[in-house]
């Protein structure tokens, strides 16, 4: 396997190039992403610029290496490879905020300081397209296949699949230090081990960035914190689509903003890690 860091690059030859043929049912949303970009640049020059005056009192949330962690949701193909077979709607916001490299410069960060890291994925099997009611955006992701695997106890076909993780994630992911929960079926960790492992590592605070904003990152924030771990967001480690039905990264951030403990640019992570280091 190439072991570059070019996320363009086609690391896992046909198994990744087969997956571009998925995107098909999608990839008539990436005009209307387009559309929703384009009334977004002319409301402001950043809609996602922090404001001016803002009426919530600021930030103090400090990291206690001893007791913090990495947690990354969904750092998977499907989501930040351009043959992922969510990229024609989320390809835009991804590569606007530097999704994927700030992503690594976390892994990179959290495995310097020596701190627990943990991956929260999402992998559907067979039985799981068997259920008997979907939300919408379950239903789109059963539909276009996302995050198959051929079954809880089977890797077949896994390798360079869409529900593999990122080519430069590898490294960091399985050094065998890196903390791989049970999935999540749908968006939170509520249904998966996350704080089940966190606390046996006697974590309280968490560092959250992955994938995606408004679906599984942000319901990862709530449960988080109804869980009591005090959370930092890190704003431009997440990306999410962008449809006619609104701006999902513009959606989050306003919720991550209301109601995480800090909301941090990747720059200020690595800062604060490396501060109390």
């Amino acid at each position: 396997m190439c072991n570059c860091d070019n996320p363009d690059h086609n690391h896992n030859g046909p198994e990744l190039t087969r997956r571009a043929a998925l995107r098909g049912g999608i990839a008539a949303s990436a005009a209307a992403a387009a559309v929703v970009a384009g009334s977004q640049s002319a409301q402001a020059a950043s809609p996602y610029a922090d404001p001016a005056e803002p009426a919530l009192p600021p930030s103090n949330m400090k990291l206690d290496l001893s007791r913090a962690a990495l947690v990354v949701t969904d750092p998977q193909v499907d989501f930040l490879h351009p043959e992922g077979v969510t990229w024609g709607v989320i390809g835009a916001s991804v590569t606007e905020h530097n999704t994927v490299e700030n992503i690594e410069t976390l892994f990179k960060a959290a495995k310097a300081a020596d701190i627990t890291t943990a991956v929260s994925p999402h992998y559907y099997y067979p039985t799981d397209h068997g259920w008997k009611f979907e939300g919408a955006l379950e239903k789109l992701m059963h539909k276009i296949g996302m995050f198959d695997r051929k079954g809880a106890l089977n890797l077949d076909g896994f390798e360079g699949s869409g529900a593999d993780w990122m080519p430069q994630y590898k490294q960091y992911i399985e050094d065998g230090k890196t903390i791989v929960t049970s999935p999540h079926k749908v968006y939170g960790n509520d249904t998966n081990d996350l704080s089940l492992q966190l606390r046996k590592q006697g974590v309280d605070q968490v560092i959250l960035a992955g994938m995606s904003a408004n679906l599984c990152t942000e319901s990862h924030m709530r449960e988080l914190l109804e869980d009591g771990f005090e959370v930092a967001v890190v704003r431009d480690a997440t990306a999410a689509a962008m449809l006619p039905e609104g701006d999902g990264y513009l959606a989050a951030l306003i919720n991550f903003r209301y109601m995480a403990n800090a909301v941090w640019s990747t720059e200020e992570a690595v800062a604060q890690i490396q501060a109390a280091t």
